[in-house]
């Protein structure tokens, strides 16, 4: 680990000197890898399905595990979005001129080096190491034991880009180790080399690196998102983003949990509402209004507002108004995402003032919580945390800034 971090710290350095020509021909040869290495992902992908099922893992976890050749074009895919972007390094983030006549930028510089903890996802270490490539960092990428034979494969293809380009091969070096003693070594003894921790995973992997990481953490503890149903909502798109925002994936972390109806519609939206997830495969879990309306549903226990189910379950409950409603939110919610579905734009206003999750929508889908359909390209995570970056950290957000000062002599008088 500590050759990693010697290796990681120096690639740095040369990397944060190259042009972003130089940057973008790595990933567009990373991308021509991994489209011509498909056979050979797909074939480690397929032993770390069999050992996943092997072992147990729900439906949600293989999900998240799972590749085809859709889901590999989608990642070169998303290297190619990324090299459309602006080159977030150099970028001049404020200047001024000082009446001693000092001119003054704040410049965009990156990070340094990046470790980045994740799980299941195989697509995450072409995502994570493409945005830090593209932003100057170096990367240690640590992913799953579940996904190891994956990641290693799109690992592959990430050296070959860089190789191809002509970059250091070191500024994306993957942690060669399924052993749990490799994360905990990163996060406690790498700080010479580490400049900041990104993971991305469950609540037990999240709370494990911010309860050990001697280093500044970028993340997430859960999404925990809600869907508000105002009395001003439009009945036929309360159906449908209700839907969209729980089923269209139910593992990850822009689902929705909680659905809170407003009372002066729950009546006519909650026959709507619940049939279309019921059908679809949904357990409802609900408080006394919305079970004597909803027969189906279960009851609902104080546990289930905080619980961020990743499966085909949500939790749904009656509100007395828009108020009660951002209560609701204010104690349960993990400032991730949250939103609105109403016609009434006063009501949308309130909402985006009175709520304070690193992304709130009006009428649209959770599931929009992705740094992707940001136009970020891709994304590392959603930071939930209010220090440096919120929201998807793209490659922007793993940039910090230096001062560039330019004179003409100027001394300090005493």
């Amino acid at each position: 680990m500590t050759a990693l971090g010697r290796a990681a710290r120096a690639a740095a350095t040369d990397l944060a000197t190259t042009s972003s020509d130089q940057r973008n021909a790595a990933l567009a040869a990373a991308a021509a890898a991994l489209r011509s290495g498909s056979t050979a992902i797909l074939a480690a992908n397929e032993k770390d399905m069999a050992a996943a099922k092997e072992r147990g893992l729900g439906g949600s976890m293989l999900d998240r595990l799972f590749l085809d050749e859709g889901r590999v074009e989608a990642m070169a895919a998303g290297l190619e979005t990324i090299i459309g972007l602006r080159d977030p390094v150099g970028r001049i983030l404020e200047q001024w001129k000082r009446p001693n006549g000092l001119h003054i930028e704040r410049v965009a510089v990156p990070l340094g080096v990046i470790g980045i903890i994740y799980e299941s996802r195989p697509n995450v270490t072409a995502d994570a190491a493409a945005l830090c490539v593209k932003s100057g960092n170096a990367v240690i990428l640590r992913g799953g034991s579940e996904s190891f034979h994956s990641s290693t494969a799109i690992y592959e293809c990430l050296r070959t880009g860089l190789e191809a380009a002509g970059l250091p091969e070191k500024a994306v070096q993957m942690v060669p180790t399924t052993d749990r003693a490799a994360v905990g070594f990163l996060l406690s003894s790498m700080a010479e080399w580490v400049d900041v921790v990104v993971p991305r995973g469950g609540k037990n992997l999240i709370k494990r690196v911010q309860d050990e990481a001697r280093v500044p953490v970028i993340g997430h503890l859960e999404g925990i998102c809600h869907v508000y149903l105002h009395a001003g909502a439009d009945f036929d798109m309360a159906r449908d983003v209700v839907l969209n925002a729980k089923m269209r994936r139910t593992g990850i972390c822009g689902a929705a949990e909680t659905v809170l109806v407003d009372k002066a519609a729950a009546n006519a939206l909650l026959p709507l509402v619940g049939d279309a997830l019921l059908a679809s495969g949904c357990e409802i879990r609900g408080d006394e209004t919305v079970r004597t309306i909803l027969a189906e549903a279960r009851q609902a226990t104080e546990e289930d507002w905080s619980t961020e189910y990743l499966d085909a379950v949500i939790s749904i409950r009656v509100v007395d108004d828009i108020d009660a409603a951002i209560s609701h939110i204010r104690h349960y919610g993990s400032g991730h995402t949250e939103s609105i579905i109403t016609d009434d734009a006063g009501a949308a206003e309130k909402f985006f003032r009175e709520i304070d999750s690193a992304i709130v929508l009006h009428n649209a889908s959770t599931q929009f919580a992705d740094g992707g359909e940001f136009g970020m390209g891709a994304e590392i995570g959603i930071a939930t945390g209010r220090i440096h970056a919120r929201g998807p950290v793209g490659a922007d957000q793993l940039t910090s800034y230096k001062y560039v000062v330019r004179g003409s002599g100027q001394v300090r008088p005493d």
